[in-house]
This record gives C-alpha cells, structure tokens and sequence, in this order.
C-alpha cells in the first residue's frame, strides 16, 4: 500500500519548523536585531533554545505523529503553541528587521496548523490512551498555580502603574507586551486546561500537555536569555537565573508526569497514513 501524502497540518507544521531553524540561526549567526543590549539578550536565548530545543522537538513529533504515536501528537501540538507565543514577541516586541516576514509567518502558520490537526483529531481517543494511574491532580494543581500566579503577578503591576505610579522593572512599554500576551495566551489555557484536567477531560489531557511542554521550554528561553543578560552586564538579570530554572524543572516535571501517562504509543485503529491525513469516520468500512 502506498504511504498517503502527508495532511495540511503536517505540511504548514513541516514549514514551520523549517523557518523556526532559519530564523533561529540567522539571528545567532547575524547582526539583525536593532534593540537595546537586555533585549538583544533576550533574542540570543530565544534563539538559541528554539534551534537547540523546540526545533528537534518539533521534528520529532512530526515523524512520530505520523506514525501514529499519541505522545507525538502532543508534543506536536505543544510546539506549534511554542511558536505561537515566542513569534508574538518577534512581531510584536522586536524593532523591525529584515526578518519580519518570518515572523509574520510563524505567528500565523502555527495557529492555522493547530485548527487544522486539533480539528481532525479525535481528542476522546487521545485522551482513552492515559492510564489511570496519571498524575492528574498533582499536574493540575501545578497548572492552576501556575496560571493565578502569573495572572497575580502581572495584574498586581498593572495596578502599582495606573495607581500609585510605580513603574514595572521591565519598563512600561515592555510589560505591557509581556503583560497582554500572558494574560491572553498563556493565563486562560493554564487555568482552564487545569480545570478540565483535573475532571479527566479530553481537552484537559491535550491543554495540559500542551501548556505544560511550551511552558517548560518557554520558560528555559528565558533562563537562557537572563543568564546572556547578566554576562553582557545588565542589572538585575543574575537573580532572575534560578527562578526561571527552577520554572523549568517544575514545568518539565508536570510535562513529563502527564505525557508518562500515555499507554500506548499508537493511537486505537490509527494507521500512519490516517495520522498524517485523517479522512472522515463515516468513510470507514
């Protein structure tokens, strides 16, 4: 039987992860970005952990995805997500360069893939392949903290600001970027992913691998970027190094737990081909 061509989905993802490694490397190799020296920093750890990371695990989950793997289909999922929120900040946050088309296109090619493979996928049977035995309160509760707490953090700066005046140590304009795309991509997702986790639901397992794995690697950019920080001499970063890894660690740990608790690698009745290009139930003999 001839292997089926590969879906949309895997195609835009393909394409994703492709640009992914070219931005990655032209902003390590080349001097592209025009911001100040802590956000030329933040750049080199993004980049670096996007070439280094996100990239291979991205590659991966694509070939195992394809091949009917449950545990590569969310890692596939969360990467997309990765590139989601780490492009918003290169469209959004960076001062324009020659790479803006890219960033562009890794802001939208990830979302638009996402709607694609979430919208073929039967999130019932993903769920069916977690044990009972999976962590899910323990993971849960990570996420709802994890959630509140960033909502606490960034609300409780918004209102030192517009209140008494305080400015935030990112600057105004910096953490109103940071501030709107926690609030908005990042809060919701853990909360409600947290939720629905803890009540064994479908969308509960594919939100928690998904927030937890793009946290973990989110939050080890910014490891990398404060440690970048503070050797090019900006103050303050040196003390942000060890809570960003400890952030890491725990949400690798939660990613781990859950995705530990898949069963079987092969989704139930699911062949290659139908992974890489899913055609309709009501088809089926």
């Amino acid at each position: 039987m001839d292997r089926a061509r590969p879906g949309q989905a895997f195609v835009l993802s393909a394409i994703v992860a492709g640009l992914m490694a070219a931005t990655s490397l032209a902003g390590l190799l080349f001097d592209v970005y025009r911001d100040a020296v802590w956000a030329k920093a933040a750049w080199f750890g993004n980049d670096l952990v996007t070439l280094l990371v996100a990239v291979p695990l991205l590659v991966w989950a694509l070939y195992a995805a394809r091949r009917g793997s449950r545990r590569g289909q969310l890692v596939w999922w969360a990467m997309l997500g990765y590139s989601v929120y780490s492009y918003a900040y290169y469209l959004f946050g960076a001062k324009l360069n020659v790479l803006f088309p890219l960033y562009v296109a890794l802001f939208v090619l990830p979302i638009l893939a996402l709607i694609l493979s979430l919208g073929e996928a039967d999130l019932t049977e993903v769920a069916r392949g977690f044990s009972d035995e999976t962590p899910v309160r323990l993971v849960s509760g990570y996420m709802l903290f994890t959630g509140f707490g960033l909502a606490f953090a960034w609300l409780a700066q918004w209102a030192a600001l517009v209140f008494a005046g305080v400015v935030p140590a990112l600057g105004e304009d910096a953490f109103g970027l940071v501030a709107a795309l926690d609030l908005s991509f990042m809060v919701p997702l853990f909360v409600l992913g947290g939720v629905l986790l803890w009540k064994r639901r479908p969308w509960g397992y594919v939100l928690g691998a998904i927030m937890n794995l793009k946290g973990a690697t989110y939050t080890l950019v910014l490891t990398v970027g404060s440690l970048a920080a503070a050797q090019r001499g900006v103050a303050g970063m040196a003390g942000q190094v060890p809570i960003w890894g400890a952030w890491t660690l725990l949400g690798a740990v939660a990613a781990a737990l859950l995705l530990r608790g898949v069963q079987g690698e092969r989704l139930v009745g699911a062949s290659r081909e139908a992974v890489a290009h899913r055609e309709p139930r009501r088809n089926a003999t």
